[in-house]
């Protein structure tokens, strides 16, 4: 790609994330005897108990720095640029709020203890982050699906954000129909969503100008 600028490069901080919170999803179990990641939640390797956090907090070093920085590099190019409608923009926007609020907020209230009932104020922030972050992000992947699949909207976009959305459905619903000795294989549906639609727009950030070729048509929608 030609003249590519410096926000584009930061596009590929999207794909560092990714590749960092793979790796600790991946081998942070290997310092967790007993781990069974078939049944139990990725939340479980990062909980202040877990023998596995040290581990998981070297491995997982870039993923929520990475996020938040794809996301303020994404918010920035397409203000700047006037990218797609104004309600593909509201999307970006919404769904870079629930990146911020999943980085301050799960840093803020970790998980006290491995597989362990929700009792304790921390605890039970925890899920009131949880909850702020699923809505936020269910909100913002189907306004970027009707800004994408409408007239001259960014519709491979919009077809990225159906998968991620789908996704988080199938782990939501999972979780309650699966029995428990399944529950982690659903529920990393849901949390391999966000982290990997973060990834898609950080490559579309790295594009740069092939994003705002594709978008030409959008420029002056609503």
């Amino acid at each position: 790609m030609k003249n590519r600028s410096l926000i584009n490069w930061f596009g590929l901080a999207g794909i560092i994330q990714l590749l960092s919170y793979t790796a600790a999803v991946i081998f942070s179990p290997l310092a967790f005897p007993g781990y069974d990641w078939m049944s139990q939640a990725v939340s479980d390797l990062s909980a202040d108990s877990a023998p596995s956090r040290q581990l998981w907090d070297q491995l997982s070093a870039l993923y929520g720095t990475c996020s938040i920085i794809c996301m303020v590099c994404v918010v920035l190019y397409i203000s700047q640029n006037n990218t797609g409608s104004r309600l593909f923009r509201a999307g970006v926007y919404l769904y870079a709020v629930m990146t911020f609020i999943s980085k301050v907020g799960y840093s803020m209230f970790p998980l006290s203890d491995s597989g362990k009932d929700i009792t304790t104020v921390n605890e039970v922030m925890h899920m009131v982050v949880t909850a702020a972050v699923v809505l936020l992000s269910i909100a913002s992947l189907v306004i970027l699906m009707i800004a994408g699949f409408r007239k001259g909207g960014i519709r491979s976009i919009a077809v990225f954000a159906a998968v991620a959305l789908a996704m988080m459905f199938v782990g939501a619903i999972g979780m309650k129909a699966v029995p428990p000795e399944y529950f982690g294989i659903v529920e990393r549906f849901s949390v391999f969503a966000a982290v990997g639609f973060t990834a898609v727009l950080g490559t579309y950030l790295f594009m740069g100008d092939k994003l705002l070729v594709s978008t030409a048509p959008a420029l002056s929608a609503a």
